[in-house]
């Protein structure tokens, strides 16, 4: 893969340079409740305009339904961008309209452009290849022919998705330094990892997970299950869950994990259950097999918070993805602390996978420099760690 110290490297004085972040941020209204991605585009940005290049930025934010949406414009990114870099940032009301015409034509040396959603067109996600290019070219040809493209938004590269990937056959492309950091931290965990090795997968769904939990149960020391997840796990034995997330589709797959693999998988031992999906409902603490009718579990318990945090404390390698209860309820945050806790305050290569799980260490202001590193990316983590072919990388390295 050519990286950004090689596009650097040649120049980029005056140069062009298109780059793919991923500024998926969380809002509430225009607020945005947590910068960490935009943060960590932040390197690779500070150097393109550190050496000249001007930057013309395509992003996403939601799931728009292919047209513009005010609920999903990234005019707020770009305001928090600009403070961030303490630098303007012209933000193009279009993506490749009169507006973002004028955004590129106007920046000089070392200034930055943001343009507006790349998925308010359809194009950008389409599954139709010969759409996706069109707009490819459209971007290319909005940067110029002697524009580079770098790609350091890691959150999308499992997509095959215009500005993803089309746009990589049409320019020079380079790995920014969140990409490599990223595959390169991730490569650790797939190549030889020291030992013990423990992943901890919360998250709502058995389904989501049941391909990385496949993948390395034969290569991983224990798995901790948390999360709504754990749910199916315990029905699968034979405990009612009352009104817990359960998946029972997915119940006779996880009979035959457990059956084939009683010493790696480590579920919860006891759990908060609450009586309405509230941050106001009645509580209890009760044990695995305890669950009462009507009841919901919220969050792993107390005794399954030591029993976790005791088996992490004695990894050499962690994986973590997917909070194990519903953090966003202070009543229900304690386990997903607890367990980030534990990892932060080991010695271990710890990784964190993104989405939710990095959400919840800021939020939950657990010290984030205690970890090896938090990735932006949660479905590509995933499915890097699965073995699967991801777009966005298998095309940097064409």
């Amino acid at each position: 893969m050519n990286t950004l110290d090689d596009l650097l490297a040649s120049g980029v004085q005056g140069r062009t340079v298109l780059l793919r972040a991923d500024l998926n941020v969380p809002l509430d209204g225009s607020t945005i409740t947590d910068d960490g991605r935009i943060q960590a585009s932040l390197p690779t940005l500070q150097a393109l305009t550190g050496g000249g290049a001007k930057v013309v930025i395509t992003a996403h934010l939601g799931r728009p339904a292919g047209e513009p949406d005010p609920k999903y414009t990234l005019a707020p990114v770009a305001a928090r961008l600009a403070e961030l870099l303490g630098a303007p940032v012209a933000f193009a009301t279009d993506l490749v309209g009169e507006s973002a015409k004028a955004a590129v034509a106007g920046l000089a040396d070392g200034q930055v452009a943001l343009l507006e959603n790349v998925r308010f067109d359809t194009r950008e996600t389409a599954k139709d290849a010969a759409e996706r290019g069109a707009l490819a070219a459209e971007l290319a040809a909005l940067v110029g022919p002697d524009a580079a493209f770098v790609s350091d938004g890691f959150g999308v590269v499992h997509r095959k998705q215009a500005s993803v990937y089309e746009v990589a056959t049409l320019l020079p492309h380079f790995g920014g330094y969140l990409v490599t950091a990223e595959t390169e931290v991730l490569r650790k965990l797939t190549t030889d990892p020291e030992r013990p090795y423990v992943v901890v997968l919360g998250g709502s769904k058995v389904s989501d997970k049941l391909g990385v939990i496949t993948s390395l149960l034969p290569t991983v020391d224990r798995i901790l299950i948390g999360g709504g997840m754990a749910y199916t796990f315990l029905a699968a034995q034979g405990h009612g869950v009352g009104d817990s997330l359960l998946q029972k589709d997915q119940i006779d797959t996880v009979k035959g994990l457990l059956a084939d693999n009683a010493d790696k998988i480590v579920l919860p031992v006891d759990f908060v259950i609450a009586d309405d999906f509230s941050p106001t409902a009645n509580t209890d603490i009760v044990d695995a097999d305890s669950i009462r009718d009507n009841w919901q579990g919220l969050d792993i318990g107390p005794k399954t918070r030591e029993l976790f945090a005791g088996i992490l404390a004695e990894a050499r390698t962690v994986f973590w993805n997917g909070p194990v209860g519903v953090f966003e309820m202070e009543a229900f945050s304690a386990g997903t602390k607890a367990v980030a806790e534990a990892i932060s305050a080991s010695s271990s290569f710890s990784v964190v996978g993104g989405g939710d799980s990095a959400a919840a260490v800021r939020t939950l202001g657990v010290d984030e420099s205690g970890f090896t590193h938090i990735s932006t990316g949660g479905g590509a983590s995933l499915e890097f760690l699965e073995g699967k072919e991801l777009p966005g990388i298998a095309i940097l390295e064409s």
